[in-house]
């Protein structure tokens, strides 16, 4: 039904989101923070991870809880993360294109064989990193 009246739309920054931890996970601060297929936080590329969604800015240890029994920030802003070598390494060629999870702290420019979740796009390159932008 449209509106008929003013209404308080409810908005988020897009910045920082409250997440709920995996089972069995440690986060550290500073953790690409990815996304597994049934919605929970786990680090970098762990099992059955789905996509980044950010970086971690708190620590959670839920090594001995359930799926969700932490809530920790994760940070959306564009973040520099180690960059992968060899074959796989990112250039600043490379800027726009997607990159992937290798692990917690570094990004690749393929999947991986379709084994990496996507990370986001590369916003910069410098000689300390790949900036990404997460999607």
């Amino acid at each position: 039904m449209s509106l008929s009246s003013d209404r308080i739309t409810p908005r988020r920054d897009g910045i920082q989101y409250g997440r709920a931890v995996a089972a069995g996970k440690i986060l550290y601060v500073g953790a690409l923070a990815c996304l597994n297929t049934t919605g929970y936080l786990v680090p970098g590329a762990s099992d059955n991870t789905l996509i980044a969604d950010g970086v971690a800015v708190q620590f959670a240890d839920n090594s001995l809880g359930a799926d969700g029994a932490l809530t920790i920030i994760v940070d959306k802003r564009v973040h520099r993360f180690n960059n992968s070598a060899n074959a796989d390494r990112i250039t600043i060629a490379n800027i726009g294109d997607n990159c992937y999870v290798v692990d917690d702290q570094t990004v690749a420019l393929t999947n991986g064989g379709s084994t990496r979740p996507l990370a986001g796009e590369i916003s910069d390159v410098d000689d300390d990193g790949v900036w990404v932008k997460f999607n």
